[in-house]
Order: structure tokens, then sequence, then C-alpha cells
């Protein structure tokens, strides 16, 4: 049901502006027809500088600023089960693990292709338009704009056409299908288990191949052997794995807090700590950091209502840490602050080309020097290493600007769901969420710093499951308004 203040009573939570007729008159012969203005003694008293003050600082509550925006109706049934078949060919590229799939290596792209026909048909007869416009989708279709406007001055348009096809256009698409089909909790959990798997079934991997000595990237002669993982594409570059599990790593922990079942909780925390465990063993540098501040988000949060378990988290994270980290790891995160002491030379190589796509951002600002274009402008080929100066680099300084608040908006919103909670002393199942979708969407800003992402499927996912959890949060705070005012 569309949300209107003229449906729901609002009265005693948001005061209605417009005053009513019966108090209209009560005020007029009870209080202005017996005041006499001109006895200084009986004049209305000025508001004070603290009320005036607090009128100021006074924000508007979440249901006003999502009023309008949701709709509590059913659909996209048939839209979500393809959506959900599409994201399995994702995430597990079944192509690859089953050989009898082998020679179906399009199978994504033709899903995608059925999804989003079946979208738009039923999109256009649920709700009449093609897409809901929150603030996400907006940043997103500008950021699709920067990138169409940066080919005609790529340095290889071809290049950038490619790429905006291949990578842009399809994650702006599915980002939108997912916007508008993951519309109750089931669905979203759906997804998210979906995803849990597939991060058990790499950290499992991760550690086995450890501890076979199976290293799938670099080489044992240049001292760059890592662990690659199971599954190819997403999931191939160590640090690209690190990055994912360190997004995934609250969503298992909240899965096991909001849980009431103590066997379903231990599954979720054991998960938790074997995603750890994996992105220790990725030796990923921007993974450790992004791991450390994610986890001193949830411990910041959670330690706000229930100190003794944040404070317990906590101390068997470290416990956990130092069991698990193998021997040279310490010498590896040495590197972050000792670039010279990398024998390897990446960290000095990516401290360059950092500057060097911040100098091509500098020296290309409108429009970048062309999608999937930097590696021309690079040394030796190589990509910026950095998702935010990926973006501006190669569709410049506003692409850039659309792709911040792109990450930051959702964490406002989260925030104050996650505050409304907090003050009304609710341990309900969207405080946990709320809290658990800020600390994987904080873990993913700090460690895209450390890989080029921006056009990858990670953060659009995280953002998709934010904007459910808003909008399901919103229908249910709307119907239970309505409920009271039907009570009263």
């Amino acid at each position: 049901m569309r949300h209107s203040p003229d449906v729901l009573d609002y009265e005693g939570v948001f005061p209605s502006k417009r005053s009513r007729p019966d108090d209209a008159e009560s005020m007029g012969k009870g209080v202005f027809k017996e005041i006499d203005l001109d006895k200084p003694s009986q004049r209305p008293a000025e508001a004070s500088d603290k009320d005036k003050k607090d009128e100021k600082d006074e924000k508007p509550s979440f249901m006003e600023l999502e009023a309008g925006q949701w709709q509590a109706k059913r659909g996209h049934g048939l839209t979500f089960a393809l959506l959900f078949v599409f994201s399995i060919v994702l995430y597990l590229r079944p192509y690859e693990l089953i050989p009898a799939l082998s020679g179906f290596k399009t199978m994504a792209f033709w899903i995608g292709i059925v999804t989003l026909t079946v979208y738009f048909v039923t999109q256009l007869a649920v709700e009449g338009n093609l897409t809901a416009r929150p603030r996400e989708v907006n940043m997103v279709l500008l950021i699709g704009i920067a990138g169409l406007l940066s080919i005609p001055l790529a340095i290889d348009p071809s290049e950038a056409w490619n790429t905006f096809v291949d990578f842009l256009i399809k994650t702006i698409l599915i980002f939108i299908v997912l916007v508008n089909v993951i519309r109750t909790e089931q669905r979203m959990k759906l997804l998210m288990y979906l995803v849990l798997g597939v991060s058990i079934y790499l950290s499992i991997h991760v550690i086995t191949d450890y501890q076979a000595g199976v290293f799938t990237i670099g080489s044992e002669e240049t001292n760059t052997q890592r662990i690659g993982g199971a599954i190819k594409g997403l999931f191939d570059n160590s640090n690209d794995l690190a990055l994912h599990l360190v997004t995934i790593i609250p969503l298992a922990f909240m899965l096991g807090q909001e849980n009431k079942n103590p066997l379903r909780k231990m599954v979720f925390w054991g998960t938790t700590l074997l995603m750890i465990a994996a992105v220790i063993i990725t030796f990923s540098r921007g993974g450790f950091i992004g791991l450390i501040v994610m986890a001193l988000v949830l411990v910041r949060k959670l330690g706000r209502r229930n100190k003794s378990l944040a404070v317990g988290a906590l101390v068997l994270g470290v416990v956990f840490f130092l069991a698990v980290a193998p021997g040279a790891y310490a010498g590896r995160l040495a590197t972050i602050f000792d670039s010279a002491s990398d024998l390897t030379g990446s960290s000095s190589q990516r401290t360059e080309v950092l500057k060097r796509s911040i100098w091509v951002t500098l020296r290309y600002p409108l429009f970048g020097v062309g999608l999937g274009n930097f590696h021309h402008k690079s040394a030796q080929e190589l990509g910026t290493h950095n998702a935010y100066t990926q973006v501006s680099s190669e569709m410049g300084v506003a692409a850039m600007v659309f792709y911040i608040m792109f990450l930051v908006h959702p964490l406002r919103k989260l925030r104050m769901i996650e505050r409304e909670l907090f003050e009304r002393n609710e341990n309900s199942r969207f405080y946990y969420f709320a809290i658990g979708i800020q600390a994987s969407l904080v873990g993913y800003m700090v460690a895209s710093f450390f890989a080029a992402v921006a056009y990858q499927w990670y953060i659009y996912y995280l953002v998709a499951y934010a904007i459910c959890l808003r909008r399901i949060y919103y229908l249910q705070e709307a119907n239970k308004l309505e409920a009271a005012d039907k009570r009263g």
C-alpha cells in the first residue's frame, strides 16, 4: 500500500501542520479573544533560544523521508526465481565446475536477458513504471551516463564501449532488477544464504589449498605465490576473494545473532570464523585492513546495547587471529607501513599506480580517459588497484562523486533504522540486519581502496540488500501505524 499521510493517521508521531477546525475555534475563544496584546503582561512569550535551536535542529524521521517511495504490492515471483538462477550462475559458474556444461559459458548472459525481459513486463504490469527511484538507483544511472559520455573521448573508444557493455550496463540493469524484485525478507535471506554457501565453499578450498601447498597465483621464483579462489571470475584473484569474504562475514554473524535457534547460531558463527580464517590465509593486505575496520564497526555498534557480547567477540576474534595467522603473515602486514620490506615489490608498485591514477584524474577531470582505458596511461599496463580512482580516472570526477554517494546513502538510511530501534529498545531482526549491512558496506569501502572492483557485482548486491531492508521496515512501520489508527 502506498504510504499516504491521508490514509495513515500520524497524529502523535508526526504531528500535522494543519490545525483542525475544532482546535482553531477553541483557541480563538479561549486564548486570542481574551488576551489584550497592549498589556505587556499578557503578550505571548517569544520562543526561547533553546526552543528555537531545538526546532532548527529537528531532523525528519525515517518514515517522513521514505514516505511515498514503497508500495506493499506482491509480485515478481517469476522474476525472482530467474534472478536467483542468474545469481547461482554468477557466483558458482557451473560451466567451470561441471565438465558437461563447459560449452555453456554464455549461460549467465542468456539467463540475464530472460530475467530482464520478464522483469520489465512484470514491473509495468504491477507498478506501472520501469523502476522505483531511491537515490541509489539515480546514482547508478548517473554513473552509467558518465560512462557513456566517456566513450567518444576515450583513448580507445572500442575498448571503452566493450567495457560499458560487458560490465557497466549488465551491472546497472541487474541492480535495478535487484532493487525492485527483492521486496520481502524471505527473498533477501535466500540470496544471502546462496552467497553464504558459496563463501563457505570458497573458504574451505582456501584453507585446504594452503595446507596442501597449492598456489595458483604468482611464482616461486619471484616469491609471489598466493592462494586463488576455487571459483574463477569474481574470486580468482586473492585480493578480490578477501574483499568478498570481508563483506559477507558481518551478514553471517548477524544471521546468527538474530536467530533464536542455538544450533543455527553456532552454525552461522562457526561460518564467520571459517571466513575470517580464509581472509587471513589469502595474505591480502587490503582484505586485512577491511576486516579490522569492519570488526570495529560491529563491536562499536553492538557494544552500545550489549558490551559483554561485543568485548567477548572482540577477544575471541583476536585469539582466533593469533591462532590461525601463518608465521609469515606478520611480515606481510609490515609491508603496509614499510613498502621497502616487500621483497615482491607489489607494495611500492601499487603506491606508484595509485599516484598515477590520481594524476590521470587531475589531467582528465571531466570524462576521464574512457572506461577500461586507464592501463594505457599506467606503467606496465597495470590497473588502478583502487575502486575510487578507477572511476575517477576512467569516467571523471563527477562519476566518482556519484559512486561515493551511492556507497554512503544506504549507510545513512541504515543508521536511521538502527537509531530508531535502539531508542525504542527493540532487539528485532531489523536492528541486527541494519548493523550487519552497515558493517559489510564499510568493509567494502575500505577493502575496495586496494582493488579495482567498482564495476564488479560485490557492492551492488549489498546496496540492494540495504534498500530491501528499508523497504520492508518502512512497510512494517506503516502497517503498525494503520493498525493503531483503526484501533483508535
